[in-house]
């Protein structure tokens, strides 16, 4: 399977944010012909004050984002990642964090939303509190994309590897990660976390991020670290975006992680069991 990340610098522009997915998004497919095109984390809009983040929901299936990728899956005959994006709930006060998947036809074949929220202080002790505006979802969630098992998560989820460990046991061999990580613990964390949980969970791991800087709650502008990467079911990185917008692309092998789980059967050897989930797969 051949899958292409899409590395955006979103902001709280909407327009110019799904104008630039757009544009990426149609250069993959004339260069590359991916299979699969996965974007980053709240890829419609990011950054902005409580009351802005809020302001910015908007209703399935009315979506923005949710429209331009059911269209461009539809448009391409191509399986869509929508990254996230932000999705308001009928008579509920806060937003859900939303990744949907679309499959060759347009059709919507699975919605995670993120569980774990970033209410966190970065080394230089700027507050992220992703709660205020999120409420969290509760679901483990996979999607069935050309025949294989994907597991579905969201930036800060990278950091609780249960939920890794629950998506493996859900049948995943793919886990797609979309993220906004932040600069400063993207630096030191981003790609330590992605190849460990590519190693424990013998997955190929697609992780993609938001790049560059968006407006703070305060005006200040906060950094995403980007390094949109694919990672092997034995750790290695092999296929990494450069600083900036774009888009990296790779070839998906998954003989490879029937191969390290039968010469390493990690599952197998499993003695602790990860705190319960429900399960939804769709």
């Amino acid at each position: 399977m051949r899958v292409s990340l899409i590395q955006l610098n979103s902001s709280t522009d909407r327009e110019a944010n799904l104008a630039q997915a757009k544009a990426l998004m149609t250069k993959a497919m004339e260069r590359d012909r991916p299979d699969l095109i996965v974007l980053p984390e709240t890829m419609t809009w990011i950054g902005g004050t409580k009351e802005q983040r809020l302001a910015a929901g908007q209703p399935f299936p009315e979506n923005d984002g949710y429209q331009l990728c059911k269209h461009f899956a539809a448009e391409n005959a191509a399986n869509v990642h929508c990254g996230s994006v932000t999705e308001a709930i009928p008579g509920q006060t806060r937003n859900r964090n939303t990744s949907v998947v679309f499959d060759r036809s347009g059709t919507e074949i699975a919605r995670y939303a993120k569980i774990h929220m970033f209410d966190v202080a970065a080394p230089d002790g700027t507050a992220y509190l992703e709660s205020d505006a999120f409420e969290p979802g509760s679901d483990v969630v996979t999607a069935e994309i050309d025949g294989t098992t994907f597991g579905l998560s969201i930036c800060y989820d990278l950091r609780f590897p249960e939920l890794f460990t629950a998506l493996v046991g859900a049948g995943s061999s793919a886990i797609i990660l979309p993220a906004a990580f932040t600069l400063q613990t993207g630096k030191d964390h981003w790609e330590v976390l992605c190849r460990a949980r590519a190693i424990e969970t013998q997955c190929w791991v697609l992780a993609c991020g938001q790049f560059g800087n968006a407006p703070g709650p305060d005006g200040r502008p906060r950094a995403s670290y980007g390094h949109s990467m694919i990672i092997d079911p034995w750790g290695h990185v092999v296929a990494r975006a450069s600083d900036g917008i774009g888009f990296v692309t790779a070839t998906l092998d998954f003989a490879m992680v029937d191969a390290v789980r039968r010469r390493m059967p990690v599952s197998a050897h499993r003695r602790l069991v990860p705190a319960p989930f429900s399960v939804a797969a769709e």
